[in-house]
């Protein structure tokens, strides 16, 4: 019998917390996809995000099953340090050591200082999309003195860098360096898709949904000028927003928007849903409005997309070619009458026309989850 190697993950969230959005299902489905080959060993926070309160069903500071071949240390504050994590991987003694993200001091850099200081045997850093030019933007100063400063230091020496796409490849190597290794493996989906359920669909008519942070780059205030360029005899459009409220003064420009809105365009927040209820919350929309200034994946993307839903997204995301096919639009940013143009053609659509786009939606997801070369990027990345 083989004995599975061992992978052990520093992440600041995991289940069963959910407000950090895709950095968690990225994990979540990677070690339910890959858990039969590896045991995976997680290490992550006792808290969701932005929360300081302990989850209520898991044990802190101790090794928690949480499924077959993965196990999970859920750290208080106290042990989220050099000490605990030395510990912890002199007790697993890893073949891999995964650190998800670039900037957070308790799981990205404290974990990869331990793991160089104990010659640990291979150090894997994904970087999540946090390295693109859009991210950097965001408080732009402080994170390129970090890199510097990280590339001085020699930080990512003999670190393999995971990369989800062509694109994340290259962000990788003009921050950190061409010399730096990267694997490109790309995200694994949900296992099983959805029941598709119909919805609806009248001119003149449109209900559009965001499931993400309220923050400047999921481009929320964008989102919500582009409904008050609308003209004024559209009919009715409603859009729902889920997810923390990121950046309190971001939030109040965008509440100056939406009171500014006619009567027939409501913009409503919702706060936030767990992660098992994104599908479900979706199919009660006809289409997820949201047009992010970069993603390295966009989970919600294909969730809506699964869930035979359309979409309505920048083309700063992999998601690319939609309209052609009949399942979104991924538009230029700075073609902001772009954006009025396809919420007025989702507006005026008929239902056999909408059908016609669910059934595409659903079509894109399923080519996407049915490719059998995506775990292969795994193994490689483990190998």
């Amino acid at each position: 019998m083989t004995t599975k190697k061992k992978i052990l993950i520093f992440i600041d969230w995991f289940l069963p917390g959910y407000k950090a959005g895709g950095p968690v299902r990225s994990m979540a489905n990677m070690v339910e996809y890959l858990k039969d080959e590896y045991d995976f060993y997680i290490v992550t926070r006792n808290t969701d995000y932005t929360e300081t309160t302990p989850y209520a069903d898991v044990k802190s500071n101790c090794w928690e099953l949480f499924s077959d071949s993965v196990k999970v240390y859920y750290a208080d504050a106290k042990h989220q340090n050099k000490t605990t994590y030395r510990h912890l991987v002199r007790e697993i003694n890893p073949d891999s050591i995964y650190i998800n993200g670039i900037y957070s001091l308790k799981f990205s850099i404290t974990p990869l200082l331990v793991a160089h200081k104990l010659n640990a045997k291979k150090v894997i850093v994904a970087s999540r999309g946090m390295l693109a030019q859009s991210a950097i933007a965001v408080k732009g100063g402080k994170k390129r003195l970090f890199l510097r400063l990280c590339k001085l230091a020699g930080l990512y020496r003999n670190v393999i860098f995971h990369a989800t796409n062509i694109k994340e490849e290259q962000d990788i190597y003009r921050s950190i360096g061409t010399k730096t290794k990267v694997c490109i493996a790309d995200n694994l989906p949900k296992k099983e898709l959805p029941v598709q359920k119909n919805i609806e669909k009248e001119k003149g008519s449109l209900k559009l949904v965001s499931l993400a942070r309220i923050a400047p780059e999921k481009n929320t205030l964008f989102a919500i000028e582009r409904l008050a360029e609308l003209p004024q005899d559209i009919g009715t459009l409603s859009f729902d927003l889920y997810g923390q409220i990121y950046d309190a003064e971001y939030w109040k420009q965008c509440e100056k928007v939406i009171s500014q809105l006619p009567s027939n365009i409501k913009v409503t927040y919702k706060g936030t849903v767990e992660a098992s209820l994104v599908g479900e919350t979706i199919q009660q929309y006809h289409v997820l409005y949201m047009p992010t200034r970069g993603e390295n994946f966009g989970h919600v993307i294909l969730e809506s997309l699964s869930t035979a839903r359309p979409v309505l997204i920048s083309d700063q995301t992999p998601w690319r070619n939609l309209e052609q096919e009949k399942c979104g639009y991924d538009l230029d940013l700075n073609n902001k009458s772009a954006y009025t143009n396809a919420l007025n053609s989702l507006l005026n659509m008929e239902q056999d026309s909408f059908n016609i786009w669910c059934d595409g939606a659903r079509k894109r997801a399923v080519q996407f989850v049915e490719n059998k070369d995506l775990v292969e990027g795994y193994r490689e990345l483990f190998f």
